[in-house]
């Protein structure tokens, strides 16, 4: 049984197919789908969605693209209230990027510090986008820390140092289909780190991994990102998924799952 944490089947790029998308993922063995908000209308999609299917859960958030002026109060308030609507799981995807010339560093630093106080109020994990910007997120975690803290490292692509640290305060790491590309460092930290610390995703519909590269990714596809795993690992691909499957049970308080 495979688990993509973090799939935006809500969005536009699969409403021509979506039924087409959900029949791959079961005949894939693909158990349970994470489904993020990065705004108010797509969090709300994603709950809609995870009210239709009962594999999919929903997350609720405001990615920090949606930071590029000062947040007004409001927005935390509806995102706070959709927080608490049935089969949200977590807080996200929140974060910080840098990675464009125009981010507004100070509406970001504010709006994840709000995420990170919602997620707290309601006892909840939080599914982090970090891109370019490791020092802040990590500062700003420090900052508001507490000993609940929990989540993810969406999409990770830190170093083991950064990695280390991650997992050190509560994290766990979630591994996209990059892990196929002929250039990146995941192998070697795959490799390196504890199984219990890995989660799989694909981000769809981007990041395909090979060799669907360059196409729209989907979450089916999640499977090849566990068979990297497997292979790297020197484990069975059962071993993989298995372990893989009851780290997302575990860090966002799920229903156990029956291996099948």
């Amino acid at each position: 049984m495979f688990v993509d944490i973090h799939c935006h089947l809500s969005f536009p790029e699969f409403d021509q197919d979506r039924n087409e998308v959900i029949a791959r993922l079961k005949e894939a063995q693909v158990r349970l789908l994470i489904d993020p908000g990065i705004n108010i209308p797509t969090s709300k999609k994603s709950i809609a969605l995870a009210r239709e299917f009962d594999f999919i859960y929903a997350n609720v958030g405001l990615h920090p693209h949606e930071a590029a002026q000062p947040v007004d109060d409001t927005i935390f308030a509806e995102l706070a209230a959709l927080a608490t609507a049935p089969k949200v799981v977590a807080i996200g995807e929140i974060g910080l990027d840098y990675h464009y010339p125009d981010y507004n560093r100070a509406a970001q630093h504010d709006a994840f510090r709000e995420m990170l106080r919602l997620a707290r109020s309601l006892d909840m994990p939080v599914v982090i986008h970090c891109r370019d910007a490791w020092e802040d997120t990590l500062r700003i975690l420090s900052e508001e820390s507490h000993s609940a803290m929990r989540g993810v490292m969406h999409c990770f692509s830190g170093d083991t140092e950064i990695a280390k640290e991650c997992i050190r305060r509560g994290f766990k790491l979630s591994i996209p289909g990059t892990i196929t590309y002929k250039r990146s460092l995941l192998p070697e930290l795959v490799r390196t780190l504890s199984l219990d610390d890995l989660l799989t995703e694909t981000d769809a519909p981007y990041l395909a991994p090979v060799p669907y590269r360059g196409k729209r990714n989907e979450p089916a596809y999640v499977r090849s990102v566990t068979e990297a795993i497997a292979t790297i690992r020197e484990i069975s691909l059962d071993e993989a998924a298995t372990g893989i499957a009851h780290n997302a049970v575990e860090i966002f308080r799920l229903p156990r799952m029956e291996q099948s």
